[in-house]
């Protein structure tokens, strides 16, 4: 037994300089708790790899192996990608090859499996009893639960990393596109930080060069206000907005002054305003870009084309009958791609347009490039000044309002009125066939009314044969149409 405990220990980590002076008077307990302490899971397997014993350091450890892995083969007790490594481990036994410690996921009861790294040392046979090889296992759990640790920290980082690259990126795009002028500087030298291109516009070019400062831009008495708001801030954290000239324009701008500390060092945030509030030029674009706003949601289709139909700008109503996914699709092209007839609507709109500047309710219908029709109404209007020449055309859906009328089929217009609006939705040898089927239909009616229903009379009456009636009696569905009354 002391042999078999040497030969594991040498192989286990290398060599004891004298291993029979140390261990040659023990006994069989102590060699067993020097096995078991070296490891937190022992297999003892016979040359072929069956398990005949084992030792746990664990309660936990002994209640999910030793029920399951006793009596198996090794292979057997792990995980299936496990048993290829099992497999060369068995094989290295006898090699001279030195242990290795490989990764194996043992199968436990309640289904799971047991990441433990095993290494498999030979112990020799000994006189009648034969080759054993014993497989020392150290739980892997604690370093797996560490390995998790360390990546949801990691991810916890990245999250960090991306939310402030957002908020700076938010903050770039708010500082760029800000109407308002806008000055960074450093709390206690006063110098330049950062500026935003309204601030490069109000003090001009001067400021992106180096050892500007915001004095050369400020009067006398603006530099001395200024001054006391700066030391003000510093000693209250607090200050009112005030006015300043600028030089060498001479105007009076408002400015407001904020303090806020970033990595150990203060800086000033100064927001210059026109007196009296926005300029005229801010206003103007502020309303259009409302008037913009509004023509974007608008429920009414609103498109914008060059003079000869290319559209140039759609709002979402305007897609959504096209049935298109996004402006870039429409942008570029024809208006007549969804427009009524093609070739016959857009050349009567922009012909009309060009006499008369506007049209008013133009009834034609919308196409979708999936298959889709819709009625609609349109009026448009043609603005020939300003940098580019334009036309604006706005399409209502009036299918909701149509669909109580009279439908083209079976169900003809009863009055000019009904009929004139038909004009520019339905072709004209459509409304003319269906018109005179109507006609024939009435006529048929009186005239079997007159005869008593004696179709006979009915067909001499109309000028027709009995067989003529029959098939219109037939195609209008009015009787069997088969049979004749007799006179």
């Amino acid at each position: 037994m002391n042999q078999a405990l040497e030969t594991a220990c040498a192989q286990m980590a290398g060599r004891f300089d004298n291993a029979q002076r140390f261990f040659e008077h023990l006994d069989v307990d102590t060699v067993s708790k020097l096995i078991c302490a070296a490891a937190d899971v022992v297999l003892v397997m016979d040359g072929e790899g069956v398990i005949q014993d084992a030792a746990f350091s664990s309660d936990e450890l002994l209640a999910q192996g030793q029920a399951h892995w006793m009596g198996k083969p090794w292979d057997q007790t792990v995980t299936h990608e496990s048993r290829p490594k099992v497999a060369s481990m068995l094989r290295d036994l006898g090699t001279g090859k030195g242990p290795k410690w490989r990764h194996l996921n043992q199968q436990v009861g309640d289904g799971g499996d047991l990441p433990l790294s095993y290494s498999l040392v030979e112990v020799p046979p000994e006189g009648n009893r034969p080759m054993r090889a014993i497989a020392f296992g150290r739980d892997l759990r604690p370093q797996a639960a560490l390995q998790q640790k360390l990546v949801t920290a990691q991810r916890a980082m990245e999250r960090d990393y991306w939310q402030l690259k957002h908020v700076e990126t938010r903050y770039r795009l708010l500082f760029q596109v800000s109407s308002e002028a806008l000055l960074i500087l450093d709390a206690n030298t006063e110098k330049l930080e950062d500026c935003n291109p309204a601030a490069l516009s109000l003090f001009g070019e001067a400021v992106g060069k180096t050892g500007w400062s915001l004095s050369q831009s400020l009067d006398k008495r603006s530099q001395t206000a200024l001054s006391q708001v700066f030391s003000g801030l510093r000693a209250s954290g607090q200050s009112e907005p005030i006015e300043v000239r600028l030089v060498p324009s001479q105007a009076e701008v408002s400015v407001s002054v904020s303090l806020f500390r970033q990595e150990q060092s203060a800086h000033f945030l100064l927001r210059f305003k026109p007196k009296g509030g926005l300029s005229e030029a801010s206003a103007a674009s502020n309303a259009k870009q409302i008037l913009a706003d509004v023509m974007e949601s608008a429920p009414d289709a609103f498109v914008v084309t060059d003079l000869s139909g290319q559209v140039l700008t759609a709002n979402r109503a305007f897609l959504q009958l096209a049935q298109v996914s996004n402006e870039g699709l429409v942008r570029g092209e024809s208006l007549e791609r969804w427009l009524g007839r093609a070739g016959v609507d857009l050349s009567v709109l922009i012909s009309n347009l060009r006499q008369r500047d506007v049209v008013r309710l133009f009834a034609t219908r919308m196409r979708g490039d999936y298959g889709s029709t819709t009625d609609v109404e349109i009026s448009a209007v043609a603005v020939t000044t300003g940098e580019q020449r334009c036309l604006g055309f706005t399409i209502r859906d009036v299918g909701l309002r149509l669909s109580n009328e009279p439908k083209v089929g079976r169900e003809l217009p009863r009055s000019t009125g009904q009929m004139t609006e038909l004009v520019g939705r339905v072709p004209l040898k459509d409304i003319v066939r269906e018109t005179t089927d109507l006609i024939e239909q009435l006529c048929i009616e009186a005239a079997l009314e007159l005869t008593g229903d004696n179709r006979a009379s009915a067909a001499e009456m109309l000028g027709l044969s009995r067989q003529s009636l029959y098939v219109k009696l037939r195609r209008f569905g009015m009787g069997d149409g088969g049979g004749e009354a007799e006179s």
